[in-house]
């Protein structure tokens, strides 16, 4: 992976902050479930909220190795920071610099890059997740407004956003073949209100909310895209999120490899330090061998995305599925050794393996569970072929 100076200063200054500010407080945001409004207005500060956003709408025009590399050490120090942010950037930001109006980017683009409004992503519904066409949150057009009716669950960010992207049907016969439209949705809103906030085994420091609209009138000049195109700004939108979320689960899985290395050094048993054991040693090596593989996946997907002519959408879909699945499951394997280094002491929440392992869970489960990704892969291969 080739790093210009530009990209490691970058790195640099994120963990310094990281390990200042944010690596301190991670536990503490975890028993307490807290948001961290403190620590990521000093991360707005930085510029953090808006790494990939383009300076011409005061980003920081990193692309999305740089991207990748704030994600990974936001991640390294705590995990629901790093939803926070990339939930925030790829969900949010990212999809209003792609198909915003230059009316919705500057209302909405330069704010959200600079921190100073929060940004949100709402698909999900009660009886759509993984089948995400299956979405039955209503549009009607009511003249120059729509009227919004419905229900959206499990939205990261969605109790403190003051922007959210919402899918809805505005036409039901078509449905995800043009028939679904993407909302910028103002928080405030007469007719939406943030409902039940679900109560998390990890990433405990966000949000995960039930978001309601009740004849929800929506300006038109706030539909994002196009009418009837909601469902290529969603899979757009999860395609950067898929590649992000690598990046998240190979800087947590640092963390739990650095900790398992660490305690394996001090705990002596039968006479000696563990780590003087095979058994351990061959974890050690296993855990390596995950990261260097993620970290490669990450940063080839993210250079190739970053490059003039980008990639062709069904290369990106595979690719990025790729990254999502072998990221989030050999990072499972990485936490779940690292507990397993720590012996009892690792099940109790007397070290960081204990959190490393609950946030570690849901990154198979969210951006697209692992079972999604292996049908977008598969479906690709046979329709395609392997590639190279």
């Amino acid at each position: 992976m080739e790093i210009t100076p530009e990209q490691e200063l970058l790195r640099k200054q994120v963990r310094e902050f990281c390990q200042k500010e944010v690596k301190p407080i991670a536990a503490a945001v975890d028993q307490e479930a807290k948001f961290p409004a403190e620590t990521l207005r000093k991360a707005a500060a930085l510029g953090l909220f808006g790494v990939p956003v383009n300076p011409e709408y005061d980003g920081v025009g990193a692309g999305y190795t740089g991207y990748c590399l704030v994600l990974e050490e936001i991640a390294r120090a705590c995990m629901s920071h790093a939803v926070i942010i990339g939930a925030h950037t790829s969900l949010c930001a990212l999809p209003i610099q792609n198909f915003g109006t230059p009316e919705q980017k500057e209302k909405y683009l330069r704010k959200l890059a600079k921190g100073e409004m929060l940004g949100a992503f709402a698909l999900t519904e009660p009886g759509a997740g993984s089948d995400a066409a299956a979405i039955k949150m209503g549009a009607a057009k009511k003249g120059g407004e729509w009227a919004l009716n419905g229900t959206k669950i499990w939205i990261t960010n969605g109790a403190e956003a003051d922007v959210t992207i919402v899918l809805a049907v505005n036409d039901p016969v078509l449905g995800a073949r043009g028939g679904v439209t993407a909302f910028l949705v103002d928080k405030g809103t007469p007719g939406f209100r943030v409902g039940s906030n679900f109560e998390k085994m990890g990433i405990r420091g966000s949000s995960s909310t039930e978001l309601v609209f009740e004849n929800c009138r929506v300006p038109e000049a706030n539909v994002l895209g196009r009418v009837g195109e909601g469902f290529r700004v969603a899979t757009s939108t999860l395609y950067s999120g898929r590649l992000t979320l690598g990046a998240g689960c190979l800087g947590g899985s640092t963390s739990a490899t650095e900790e398992a290395a660490k305690y394996a050094k001090e705990r002596v048993a039968f006479g000696q330090p563990i780590a003087k054991f095979q058994a351990i040693q061959f974890k050690i090596a296993d855990m390596a061998v995950g990261l260097h593989a993620m970290r490669t996946l990450v940063y080839d997907l993210a250079a190739k995305m970053d490059a003039p002519k980008g990639l062709p959408r069904e290369q990106l879909e595979r690719e990025s599925a790729i990254v999502k699945l072998f990221c989030s499951e050999v990072s499972h394997d990485i936490v779940d050794e690292a507990l397993q280094v720590h012996g009892g002491m690792g099940y109790s929440k007397e070290f960081p393996v204990e959190r490393y392992y609950r946030d570690q869970r849901v990154v198979e489960i969210f951006e697209g569970t692992s079972e999604i990704q292996r049908l977008i892969i598969s479906e690709d291969v046979l329709k395609r072929g392997v590639g190279h």
